[in-house]
C-alpha cells in the first residue's frame, strides 16, 4: 500500500501524516507544493469529494496575500486557482487509491490500515 501525501514539508500536520505512515512501514510519495502543483485531474478529484469550503484554507497566509477573502467563485474556478496556488489549500492532502482525506486525520488513516 503506497500513501500520496500533498503539501509542505514547514506544514505540523504535513510532518504529523509524514511520521504517522514511517512509524507504520507504509511507503509515502511526497508532493511539495513549493517546488511543484498538483495536476488538474489530481485535484479536482478532491475538489469532487469535498468541495470548496473544506479544500480552501480561507486562514492561510497566501489565501490572505491574494485578497480572496471576499471572493465567490465556483468549485471549477476555485479549481483552477488552486492549481496556480496551492498553498490556499488545506494540508495536507492524502490519497490512498481512491482513498482521500484532507487535514490531519488519523483516523481515517487507521481504518485504511485495518
Amino acid at each position: 500500500m503506497d500513501v500520496q501525501i500533498f503539501g509542505v514539508k514547514n506544514n505540523a500536520d504535513v510532518r504529523k501524516a509524514e511520521r504517522f505512515f514511517k512509524e507504520r512501514r507504509i511507503k509515502i510519495h511526497f508532493m511539495d507544493f513549493k517546488q511543484r502543483s498538483p495536476s488538474k485531474g489530481e485535484l479536482r478529484r478532491f475538489f469532487q469529494k469535498f468541495g470548496e469550503e473544506e479544500l480552501v484554507d480561507r486562514s492561510s497566509k497566501r489565501f490572505q496575500a491574494l485578497g480572496l477573502s471576499a471572493a465567490y467563485y465556483s468549485d471549477d474556478r476555485w479549481l483552477e486557482i488552486a492549481c496556480e496556488e496551492p498553498l490556499i489549500l488545506r494540508q495536507p492532502l492524502v490519497r490512498r487509491g481512491k482513498d482521500l482525506t484532507v487535514g490531519h486525520a488519523e483516523a481515517v488513516w487507521r481504518e485504511w490500515l485495518d
